[in-house]
């Protein structure tokens, strides 16, 4: 193999797209926020502090933050922790909590999850600087589309795991925008944290790897990390995005992505919401079973299945291990998603702990799941993400049924009152009734709160 060393003769000169992304990133105010985008991010933060909250009752979540934040008196508030902490270790520690159960929103077109990657940043921030609502939520929806935007502008290698990659420059841009950077700054913010992202291997996740859920931990860290740099002097290349997502960690670039309708088409605005508690990928196929358990009742149960045949697209068809060794694995696991949705009746947290892991009658079932790529639905992505399931029963019966979309997307969307049931499933166990109520209640009233304190408290 030959070596092509290419000697850089002089900086070269930053690209008009940047210098508009930046303008447009320090010029933003809440006012230019359209109201679909702004009250979706209401939406997006509360759905992220339950996510936070639920999952740091895990207790390698636990575990850590007696490490991380040992005195627990001072600094910001860790999220279902009854602890406080310095802004960078609770930042961290949010982002981890909130990717545990696999229940934080996410962005079909980015093909990741921008918010999880930039809220505990921003909330950490916020506090420390004493800003408003608005501003909390003007930081959150700038930081989503801009991770959002470089998920879709990029293709990522498939070796890679989109956690902890371009989040960290929405997280950055976020804390940016509420330090008040300027264009000059702003550009200089997205050079930088370009190049902190992690090297994330998608494999963790399909071997239960649980280091994966740390990535959106570190890019909200690494976020508030890169505007100290800048602050501090540090610079970054003249177009760090572009050599980091067309040449070292992704194949296709089309920085033209990063600029067209910006101000006009919100990500926030067409993200979705997740009910299930494992990979999106499963979603269309435990949609599809779900509308069959509902229409034949009993006659679909661990004992009258002989059977059972997923098609779907190609992401999906990986996770197609029938033995997943621990609860992350599970939630990656296809046959076992499958299969705890039938006997416990739905894809919920509880059905992807180690007891229904252990759980005979599930491992028995599904054994008895086979997954397989239709190339015609791969062909599909990413505007659907469709799946088929075929049962056959015992007794020779046979039902299938079908989705090209899930439940939560865009074009299937969860109503508000399910958003909030979500909420409060997740929260009640950590804050009670009550007071779970105040915190989403609080959450919705951010655009006329003139600082974080109440928030704070509950949470």
């Amino acid at each position: 193999m030959s070596l092509i060393a290419e000697p850089v003769m002089r900086r070269p000169d930053t690209p008009v797209w940047l210098d508009d992304l930046a303008r447009f990133c320090a010029g933003l105010r809440f006012e230019d926020l359209p109201q679909d985008a702004a009250s979706r991010t209401k939406q997006v933060i509360a759905d992220c502090i339950a996510a936070i909250a639920a999952g740091a009752q895990e207790p390698e979540v636990k575990a850590l933050a007696d490490r991380r934040l040992p005195n627990g008196g001072a600094g910001v508030p860790a999220i279902g922790l009854a602890r406080r902490g310095a802004p960078e270790a609770v930042a961290f520690l949010g982002g981890t909590a909130g990717t545990m159960l696999e229940l934080d929103e996410g962005n079909q077109y980015a093909r990741g999850h921008p918010a999880i990657h930039v809220i505990p940043a921003v909330l950490a921030a916020a506090e420390t600087l004493g800003k408003s609502g608005k501003d909390v939520m003007t930081a959150v929806a700038l930081g989503y589309e801009i991770g959002a935007r470089i998920g879709i502008a990029s293709k990522l290698r498939i070796t890679m795991h989109p956690h902890g990659t371009w989040g960290t420059v929405g997280a950055a841009v976020a804390v940016a925008w509420l330090n008040g950077a300027s264009a000059a700054q702003m550009r200089e913010v997205i050079n930088v944290s370009s190049c902190l992202g992690l090297a994330t291997s998608r494999r963790t996740m399909l071997e239960g790897g649980t280091v994966r859920n740390s990535y959106a931990g570190f890019s909200n860290q690494l976020g508030m990390t890169a505007w100290d740099l800048v602050a501090s002097g540090f610079t970054g290349e003249a177009d760090g995005l572009t050599t980091v997502y067309n040449t070292v960690i992704a194949d296709q670039w089309d920085p033209q992505d990063m600029v067209r309708d910006l101000g006009t088409r919100w990500e926030i605005a067409r993200n979705y919401f997740k009910r299930h508690a494992c990979c999106r990928y499963n979603h269309a196929t435990i949609d599809a079973l779900g509308r069959l358990m509902s229409t034949h009742g009993d006659a679909i149960s661990a004992a009258t299945i002989e059977r059972i045949d997923v098609s779907t697209y190609v992401w999906a068809a990986q996770l197609a291990s029938q033995e997943p060794h621990n609860m992350l694995a599970a939630k990656f696991s296809l046959p076992f998603s499958v299969a705890t949705t039938i006997v416990h009746g739905a894809a919920t947290v509880e059905a992807f702990r180690d007891p229904a892991r252990a759980n005979e009658t599930v491992r028995a079932l599904a054994r008895k799941v086979f997954v397989a790529e239709d190339k015609a639905m791969t062909a599909r992505l990413p505007s659907y993400r469709p799946a088929k399931i075929f049962i056959r029963l015992k007794d020779g019966r046979t039902f299938d049924a079908a989705s090209d979309t899930n439940r939560g997307d865009t074009e299937d969307p969860y109503s508000d009152a399910e958003i909030e049931a979500k909420f409060m499933d997740l929260t009640l166990p950590v804050y009670g009734d009550a007071r779970a109520r105040q915190i989403l209640q609080t959450v919705h009233s951010l655009d006329r709160s003139p600082s974080l304190a109440a928030l704070s408290g509950l949470l």
